[in-house]
């Protein structure tokens, strides 16, 4: 993997968070009194770096929390079933103003651990593969879709997580595949973003 794509993308991101969270606050709020950001795309793409960076943003102007769909998939096979837990769990009780939450699942013991509760707050930004199920649609503010090539993708998750997991995560694209060809995310999205930094026009809104 080239060292200069994830420094150039570190380098921009906070630029780019800044430009979408003022985006998502110029709209009617839709979780509730709240916003809701929900930053997705392949595995590998820069999904976390941004999540970070919007956090960071956020923070500028009112009360954020920050999530990963790293902590509610119940495993390697959890893609398809997350967001459904996701709906019930996390969105409709914020769109009604109540505390929400999600059972943090424990990748070394292969089960979901404890209870994590998510006050309402004025922007919630949900970062990970699937977090803008269709099925909440209407309670997303900003759909951020952040792309990177294959190549990249695949050499940051190695980089991050050893070689050893390279089955799981080839596995794992097959599963985003079908994900993403059925709830069309991509074609859903309100920015596409860069993930590699590089481009001339890092998030192009849509």
């Amino acid at each position: 993997m080239s060292r200069t794509a994830p420094d150039a993308w570190e380098r921009r991101v906070d630029d780019i968070a800044e430009l979408l969270v003022w985006s998502a606050l110029g709209q009617a709020p839709t979780l509730g009194a709240g916003r809701m950001i929900c930053v997705d795309g392949r595995a590998g793409s820069g999904k976390t770096t941004l999540g970070h960076a919007l956090r960071r943003a956020g923070q500028e102007v009112g009360t954020v929390r920050l999530l990963h769909m790293d902590d509610m998939y119940e495993g390697w096979g959890g893609l398809a079933e997350v967001g459904a837990r996701v709906r019930r769990d996390l969105v409709t009780p914020l769109r009604e103003g109540r505390a929400g939450g999600y059972h943090r699942y424990d990748w070394y013991r292969g089960a979901f651990a404890e209870w994590c509760p998510v006050e309402p707050v004025d922007l919630l930004v949900v970062e990970g593969v699937g977090s803008a199920d269709s099925s909440y649609d209407d309670a997303i503010t900003s759909l951020v879709w952040v792309e990177a090539p294959r190549e990249l993708r695949v050499a940051r998750g190695v980089g991050r997580d050893g070689e050893a997991v390279l089955p799981q995560w080839l596995r794992w694209m097959e599963d985003e595949d079908a994900l993403f060809a059925r709830e069309r995310t991509r074609a859903r999205a309100d920015a596409v973003v860069d993930g590699t930094g590089e481009s001339d026009r890092a998030v192009v809104f849509v």
